[in-house]
């Protein structure tokens, strides 16, 4: 009598192990993702850039005024 060890599952165990393996890709991309701090890629709104320079002295109250107004749209 022959034993076949290892391949009592056939196509079913074939398909397991992909799906295993590929739950277990799927969790470590949402775990990596999920611990990684998320930011803006462009660092902000021109908005919020706008009032950061301007708090912290690299732009004028007249150009603070003027830029805004270009960014208000009026």
């Amino acid at each position: 009598m022959m034993w076949n060890y290892g391949h009592s599952f056939g196509w079913a165990g074939a398909l397991m192990m992909v799906l295993w393996w590929a739950f277990v890709v799927v969790g470590l991309v949402f775990l990596v993702r999920g611990l990684t701090p998320r930011s803006d890629p462009l660092g902000g709104s021109a908005r919020q850039v706008l009032d950061e320079r301007f708090a912290a002295g690299t732009i004028t109250a007249e150009d603070y005024r003027e830029r805004r107004k270009v960014l208000d749209g009026s």
